[in-house]
């Protein structure tokens, strides 16, 4: 516990360093497209290390992951056997292809909404969404809105409620910690077993 509580204290201090948006900007862009680490990670503690600044984080990791959508759905439309298969087998996803196209077909831009709101691997979206040649308009809106959604609700909230998350983060930082484990693996599991 103790490692972890100096990594989370590191990921705070490093937030606050002049070229941390930059990073910011280039794991957002990432994550929509090739990277596993969501840019969450490193929003929220930037975000509590400067609130005044959260909104204009919000909109970096909202550039950034609209890009990078864009860049997944070339990846599934131009280069899926080189590099898209590869993506979707190292998340399980190889085999959902029919299951997606369906989901597509009748959700459209809707589907594409919700996967970006939720912690669901983004690039896997962004890659079928190009794979099923998804209407290129339909799918930068969809992910505008719901990018845009998720992180500035973050960044706000963090905005308001700044000193106290900190003071709460503090106080039950080893609670968070296995709760966080805990609904990682459900979420894993739900995704196996389940979808």
């Amino acid at each position: 516990m103790k490692a972890l509580r100096k990594l989370y204290d590191k990921v705070i201090e490093l937030s606050a360093h002049p070229h941390a948006v930059y990073y910011l900007f280039i794991i957002s862009f990432l994550e929509s497209s090739i990277f596993p680490i969501p840019p969450d990670v490193m929003l929220l503690p930037m975000c509590m290390a400067n609130r005044k600044q959260a909104f204009k984080y919000a909109a970096i990791c909202l550039l950034g992951s609209v890009l990078g959508g864009i860049a997944g759905y070339a990846i599934g439309f131009y280069l899926f056997d080189l590099i898209g298969a590869s993506i979707l087998n190292l998340y399980g996803f190889e085999n959902s292809f029919i299951e997606f196209k369906q989901f597509y077909d009748e959700y459209g831009g809707w589907f594409v909404a919700m996967a970006g709101i939720t912690p669901f691997p983004y690039k896997v979206i962004t890659i079928l969404s190009g794979i099923v040649e998804m209407n290129m308009i339909e799918f930068v809106i969809s992910s505008i809105a719901s990018r845009g959604l998720r992180f500035f609700a973050l960044a706000g909230l963090l905005w308001y409620f700044g000193p106290w998350i900190n003071r709460f983060i503090d106080k039950y930082f080893a609670l968070l910690t296995v709760l966080f484990f805990v609904f990682l693996i459900g979420g894993f599991a739900i995704i196996e077993f389940v979808i």
